[in-house]
């Protein structure tokens, strides 16, 4: 078993609260996770419908059976139950005492985070990330890596990514969608998604997708809340700091996963994938998602945004440290040029500050000119650090 990042702050959270919950996207390893941790803990799966239609025709007989607490798996699947639950963890003063899991944001369900509220912990664990990964193959290239993503399944059981990709697709839509909202349509949504993956690393432009898609603004929104909630895309919101300038407001658009970005693409071997015009917006994909799973697994909040001016200077991340705003820019070439560095350049002159770094698909890394970092993509394999160059 692939030891997991996120285990030591699941079990620090458990040490201190009495319920956990833990979430992320369908097939993350949720429950290879809880179960390997928690081991002396009863588990209970609500996908199984036998089991489900007991907790919900009884929900408090249901909890009685495991008054010594248990592991809930895919527990959005009974949302009544945590008004029981509540009234459970207000009578115990055990830490620890249930771990939930979900494949979706079910926190941010009103009638449930009211009956959780103060008395369960979460923490996000979303598929496997390069650190993670580290003592497994490093002779992969990033196309390779770009191409299988990070799901363990692939990765565990070595199911070629072309066969389970377009599974887990089928499978999210056709049971988490429709769990979430009824959506009639969901070959719309499949169209959507695939025409969402065209736009990774890109603006979302509500307008313009709505017109592609077919559908009004306030229908797209929805969908996007979906796809955010369930762990499918994460949208990187512009810094709010200005210096003087008129920026953008839009978020950017970028997949979790790579791989399931590749296949909603229809990008089927690794040579379509180095001769697609999305090669750099997937690599560009690939560090942002890095660097996402690394906060995420520890249980830090997201400090990454974006910044980008009317006038076309754009940083693809400000990471705020809030005393420092540090710049990284991220490039797919295996050659460096002087035209990298043009935007961190510029940022320097704009704010007066010199830290930044600069990620890219080749091997060197130096300290550049002007404090900047050079950072190979394969820093990623261990903790990354902000630059501190005086």
């Amino acid at each position: 078993m692939i030891t997991r990042i996120a285990s030591e702050k699941l079990a620090e959270l458990a040490s201190m609260f009495k319920a956990v919950a833990v979430i992320g996207p369908r097939q993350s390893g949720k429950t290879t996770l809880v179960k390997s941790l928690f081991p002396l803990k009863q588990y209970v799966n609500f996908e199984n419908p036998d089991v489900r239609f007991l907790a919900n025709e009884d929900p408090r007989g249901f909890l009685v059976k495991y008054a010594d607490g248990a592991i809930f798996d895919e527990v959005q699947r009974v949302p009544q139950i945590f008004s029981y639950l509540q009234e459970i963890l207000d009578n115990s003063k055990d830490r620890g005492k249930f771990i939930l899991t979900g494949s979706n944001n079910f926190l941010l369900q009103e009638n449930i985070s009211q009956s959780l509220a103060g008395r369960v912990a979460y923490l996000q664990l979303l598929p496997f990330n390069l650190e993670e990964l580290a003592g497994q193959n490093k002779s992969l290239d990033e196309n390779e890596i770009i191409f299988r993503g990070f799901y363990p399944a692939p990765i565990d059981m070595e199911i070629p990514v072309i066969e389970w990709m377009p599974n887990y697709i089928r499978t999210y839509i056709e049971r988490d969608v429709r769990q979430v909202k009824n959506i009639t349509d969901l070959l719309i949504f499949e169209r959507f998604m695939r025409l969402l993956a065209s736009r990774t690393g890109q603006e979302l432009n509500y307008s313009s997708l709505s017109i592609e898609v077919g559908v009004d603004s306030k229908t797209l929104q929805s969908w996007i809340g979906i796809l955010e909630s369930s762990f499918i895309i994460y949208l990187l919101r512009p810094h709010y700091k200005n210096f003087n300038k008129t920026v953008v407001k839009r978020p950017k658009l970028y997949f979790i996963d790579t791989g399931l970005a590749c296949s909603l693409l229809g990008i089927s071997t690794i040579d379509h994938l180095l001769n697609h015009p999305l090669r750099g917006s997937l690599f560009e994909c690939f560090i942002v998602s890095e660097l996402i799973k690394q906060l995420t697994h520890r249980g830090k909040e997201i400090n990454l945004y974006y910044w980008r001016d009317k006038t076309g200077h754009e940083i693809d991340l400000i990471i705020d440290q809030v005393l420092t705003l540090v710049p990284v820019e991220i490039k797919s070439g295996k050659t460096v040029h002087a035209e990298f560095f043009k935007n961190l350049h510029y940022w320097s002159k704009l704010t007066g500050t010199k830290n930044a770094a600069l990620i890219y698909a080749g091997e060197q890394e130096i300290n550049y000119q002007n404090g900047i970092q050079l950072l190979s993509w394969k820093s990623l394999y261990r903790p990354f650090e902000i630059p501190i160059i005086s």
